[in-house]
């Protein structure tokens, strides 16, 4: 009560006043102490902001060109082309992949404007707007490899300054991963410096398919989601009339122990058997002999990639030697240089599996070739990412 008579003697000491103070809003505060009140307002441009109703002359009324706007509606309430926080934008390297990703997640590609000038620079602009969103770009540093990922870099810049919430680098087939180590003097580890190209562009995070060796995740200061290409040639394997008891998996070489050995675990506990060679020189190989027995069997030679296919070819070679009934052949990644399809398809192999992480021409095709699409196996990875959600979950 003292208060309040306090409060009502200092109003009426502030009326009596032959001269007012113009500080009419001190003496209401005083009385009534509340929070400021905030509304937002719009001047009749239509652009926003926040009026404080004590920072006015006339501390009663809004200013006469403003008028306040209702509270915004709840974000289920607003439209979907504005809630959705998901964007796929596609490089130059493979617009097939990136159209099925997109397919499986019910979007559409992102619209992007990507030319080269008469010296060869390129030019890269979004046609959309990406603020707040998560993007993520499909692009594999497949041949050429240097434009390719020159390409994703710039298209990562791009992002960056258009004020993308998250930028996610998917490249399902990763150049120079091969140079992941020091073998001689004075030797390059390109592997590292590609990673720190994608870093400092501006990516926040790496989607990678089948990476030629796991330690490459380690070059990358940010997150790197690692998949696998195994589930799509095991589940199409499966399909396919072979008696599991005449399978065993083939490593081409003895790098690619832990790839073959996880695939025969899922192959129905196949046995293994491992290829003992010797490289010459890059894309030359020599084999030596072989570790394990393959006669009377149907032989599934499993790699991560498939470049010239010389290891491949002088594996098969080796096989049929030892007494294979059949020799398939499965990778992930087709770069398929030259020689490569005169060495695949010159009868050694009854079936070549390959997926589609790097694009097969028409004219690098034969007819046994067989390509499986990863898309919804980078779908669904995509969608886990962007809902924060287990990705391992997937090969498990």
């Amino acid at each position: 009560m003292a208060s309040t008579s306090t409060s009502m003697a200092s109003l009426c000491s502030f009326l009596s006043s032959p001269c007012p103070s113009p500080d009419l809003a001190t003496v209401l505060l005083s009385i009534v102490p509340c929070r400021p009140l905030r509304r937002r307002w719009s001047c009749r441009a239509g652009s926003g902001g926040t009026y404080d109703y004590r920072s006015s002359n006339n501390p009663v009324q809004a200013p006469p060109d403003l008028h306040f706007l209702p509270e915004p509606e709840p974000v289920a309430e607003r439209n979907n082309s504005t809630s959705s926080r998901l964007r796929i934008f596609s490089g130059t390297a493979n617009p097939t992949l990136a159209q099925e990703i997109a397919c499986y997640l019910g979007l559409e590609l992102g619209k992007i404007k990507i030319k080269r000038f008469a010296d060869g620079e390129l030019y890269v602009q979004l046609q959309e707007s990406v603020r707040g969103c998560d993007v993520f770009l499909v692009q594999p540093t497949c041949p050429p490899a240097n434009e390719n990922l020159m390409e994703l870099l710039i298209m990562i810049d791009a992002c960056r300054r258009a004020s993308a919430k998250t930028i996610t680098a998917v490249v399902p087939y990763f150049g120079y991963a091969r140079a992941d180590r020091k073998m001689q003097g004075r030797e390059s580890i390109a592997a590292k410096l590609v990673a720190n190209l994608i870093t400092q562009a501006g990516a926040h995070r790496v989607l990678a398919c089948d990476l030629h060796s796991g330690q490459s995740i380690g070059y990358f200061d940010i997150p790197v989601d690692h998949v696998y290409g195994q589930p799509v040639i095991l589940d199409y394997l499966a399909s396919k009339t072979i008696c599991p008891n005449d399978v065993v998996v083939v490593s081409p070489d003895v790098g690619g122990v832990a790839r073959a050995r996880a695939f025969a675990k899922k192959l129905s506990d196949a046995p293994l058997a491992i290829v003992d060679k010797r490289r010459l020189g890059h894309n030359q190989a020599e084999v030596m002999n072989l570790i394990g027995d393959v006669r009377g069997k149907v032989a599934v030679m499993v790699d991560d990639m498939i470049d010239t296919a010389g290891t491949m070819s002088k594996g098969a070679e080796l096989l049929h030697r030892e007494g294979a009934k059949a020799v398939y052949a499965c990778s992930t990644h087709a770069v398929l240089s030259p020689p490569a399809v005169d060495r695949l398809s010159g009868g050694l192999f009854q079936e070549v599996i390959i997926t589609n992480t790097v694009p097969v021409p028409l004219h690098q095709q034969f007819p046994q070739l067989t390509v499986l699409s990863v898309a919804n196996l980078l779908g669904e990875t995509i969608w886990r990412v962007h809902d924060d959600c287990s990705v391992s979950s997937i090969f498990q």
